[in-house]
């Protein structure tokens, strides 16, 4: 008897040790967060799936999974303020009469607007996941539940690199839905689409998983058109979006985004973010976040109020057979390592320009998107098995992940906000004022402002061409010049323009809350 109780007594500090254990791994030692994930052992339906026969091999009934799913799937409506900027008064004209003529210079004009998603909740105290699209710029987030309950919620964090947020209703109990393996998932694996399309209540689609860790380019034209120039590419600190979607033929629509592709045995296996298709609508294909990459990203969101990125440190060229025989390499598939950054991660761990990585985590690589995500996964400080072919020879190398700054440590969101203060913030285009232009104007230099699109100078009365010498005090030169100034205001801070308009001598002051 006391050898059976000091057996149960050892079962159960084991038991709690893995329960701890797996809780530090998600990161959630501030947060009573808690996901529900699935067990690698098969229930009933998991084992009948595995049959021949079974509803993962033949389009069956899916009431099991879609019943159990629906609840979980919630939609969001916001609201949002957008500017909308006035005709200005031709140049001729006010030469002519002045700024007084027709009335004063016009003021942005403020619209409000509505949009329309979905989102899912990961646990029962509230979280839910969601696309940053969704909840962007939004002013007011609306929850409502399938049992027509409304919250407001809160936006706790985004991260449009990989298009998922996290926000908040204050709410206990409610229905969470059960986080799956995504990594199994395969090819002609039927999966369930679950969301509010259109605008309609909830809605269930069906289809099968049609390719994994797709590249569309959807989310690189959204973060050059936030950087303030059409085709942009990222700094070499590798602050690339990250795009390995699973692509399925489940009917997605506008509305769907943020929901959820689960499969069936009601497991979320990914978040429903696009389409690909001429007219905006369904047409064949949509493309969901893996839940590998949800995981993380949420799981960081909700520790640290930002995602802790991991690089390493390379500059990567996918490999075909043309680029192959450019280049030399010995292999036709996997990364060719083009240079390495200086004292990052790959340097550090001895990869050299001409390698070619041809397995990470002991998967074989086929694409960047697909080593970007795996790294994706990451925090700095964590250790990766990279398989190089140098030379013709293959071997393992351990390379230990660096944050932005080359370093291990966590990377503070006060830290990340200062970094992103850029150009981009302001919401405009800019070019350095030509030499002939300065001369003319009588100063030494200074930017124009070629377009405001839609940011914090829409906020104000700056009008395109404005010239900017000088912000916060200090002289404008070109456009490195503001963008330092930029990255030095705290977060909180303004910025104080100083500048004048072609043909004018008189000089303007615009305060800018950034």
């Amino acid at each position: 008897m006391k050898s059976n109780w000091k057996l149960l007594a050892l079962i159960a500090l084991l038991s709690s040790g893995i329960t701890l254990a797996a809780y530090s791994l998600l990161g959630f030692n501030n947060r009573d967060v808690i996901f529900n994930e699935s067990s690698p052992a098969p229930t009933i339906l998991g084992r009948l799936a595995s049959m021949p026969g079974g509803p993962s091999s033949v389009p069956g009934d899916f009431s099991t999974a879609a019943e159990a799913v629906t609840p979980t799937v919630v939609h969001i409506r916001t609201t949002m303020t957008r500017t909308v900027r006035q005709q200005q008064m031709p140049d001729i004209f006010r030469e002519f009469f002045g700024d007084e003529f027709g009335g004063q210079r016009q003021q942005p004009r403020r619209q409000q607007g509505q949009a329309s998603g979905s989102g899912v909740i990961i646990s029962k105290d509230g979280y839910i996941v969601t696309n940053n699209h969704v909840v962007q710029d939004a002013d007011e987030v609306e929850v409502i539940m399938t049992d027509k309950r409304s919250f407001k919620a809160k936006v706790i964090g985004t991260d449009p690199l990989t298009d998922l947020a996290v926000i908040k209703v204050e709410a206990n109990n409610l229905p969470s839905i059960t986080l799956g393996d995504s990594d199994a998932l395969k090819l002609g694996e039927w999966v369930l689409a679950v969301g509010y399309p259109l605008d309609l209540e909830s809605t269930v689609t069906a289809g099968i998983v049609s390719a994994k860790g797709r590249r569309i380019g959807i989310l690189d034209q959204d973060y050059a058109q936030r950087q303030g120039q059409q085709g942009a590419r990222t700094d070499k600190q590798g602050d690339t979006p990250v795009e390995a979607f699973i692509q399925t033929d489940a009917a997605i629509n506008p509305g769907n985004s943020g929901g959820a592709l689960v499969n069936l045995r009601g497991e979320l296996v990914g978040i429903n973010s696009a389409i690909a298709s001429a007219t905006g609508y369904y047409s064949g294909y949509g493309f969901a976040v893996p839940v590998s990459l949800v995981k993380k990203v949420s799981a960081d969101l909700l520790k640290y109020g930002n995602v802790q990125r991991g690089y390493i440190g390379i500059l990567p060229i996918e490999l075909n057979s043309t680029i192959a025989k450019e280049k030399g390499a010995k292999v036709g598939r996997g990364i060719y390592v083009e240079n390495v950054v200086e004292k990052g991660a790959a340097e550090a761990a001895g990869l050299k320009k001409g390698d070619v990585i041809v397995k990470m985590e002991g998967q074989a690589l086929d694409s960047d998107a697909q080593m970007r995500e795996i790294i994706g996964r990451r925090r700095p400080g964590d250790a990766v098995t990279v398989t190089i072919n140098r030379d013709g020879t293959e071997r393992d190398v351990k390379v230990e992940l660096r944050n932005r700054n080359g370093g291990r440590d966590i990377i503070k969101k006060t830290e990340v906000t200062a970094a992103n203060t850029s150009l981009s913030t302001l919401g405009a285009q800019f070019e350095d004022l030509s030499a002939q232009d300065a001369k003319q104007l009588g100063v030494s230099g200074g930017v124009r402002v070629k377009k405001i699109v839609d940011g914090k100078l829409a906020e104000t009365d700056v009008e395109e061409g404005f010239i900017i010498v000088k912000a916060n005090g200090k002289n404008v030169k070109s456009t490195k010049d503001l963008q330092a100034i930029m990255a030095s205001v705290k977060e909180g801070e303004g910025l104080m323009l100083i500048g004048m308009y072609p043909n004018s001598s008189r000089m303007y002051y615009y305060a800018v809350p950034v």
